[in-house]
């Protein structure tokens, strides 16, 4: 499974972003293969609109089968949703301690945003 992560900075050390539009970072996991590589979303950072729709095409564009966030915003997650990609929200602590959350099963896949856009 490839797994990204919102992160506010370039290594598994880095604080999770919880902002999934604004994310500096992500972090991508193979955890068959437990490869790691990081995505640069500065891109997206400053965008005046848009941005929760531009990162949720990059991750489907990437090809992650799963997204762990701190927040996604209601176009972002249908964004998401339609590339076929689970979302587990709540997440928090470092990048590290967000992919140990999703491996024990503290995370649950969302249904629904929860945040309005342009939170």
């Amino acid at each position: 499974m490839k797994l990204a992560v919102s992160s506010q900075g370039g290594s598994l050390q880095s604080p999770l972003e919880p902002r999934f539009g604004r994310a500096k970072y992500f972090i991508l996991l193979d955890t068959e293969t437990g490869a790691v590589s990081v995505v640069d979303n500065s891109v997206n950072v400053n965008a005046a609109q848009g941005a929760g729709i531009q990162t949720a095409k990059r991750i489907v564009e990437l090809g992650a089968d799963a997204l762990i966030a701190g927040h996604v915003g209601p176009k972002a997650f249908s964004t998401l949703q339609a590339g076929g990609i689970r979302i587990y929200l709540g997440a928090s602590g470092t990048v590290a301690e967000a992919i140990e959350q999703f491996k024990a099963g503290k995370l649950e896949a969302a249904s629904s945003a929860d945040v309005d856009g342009h939170w």
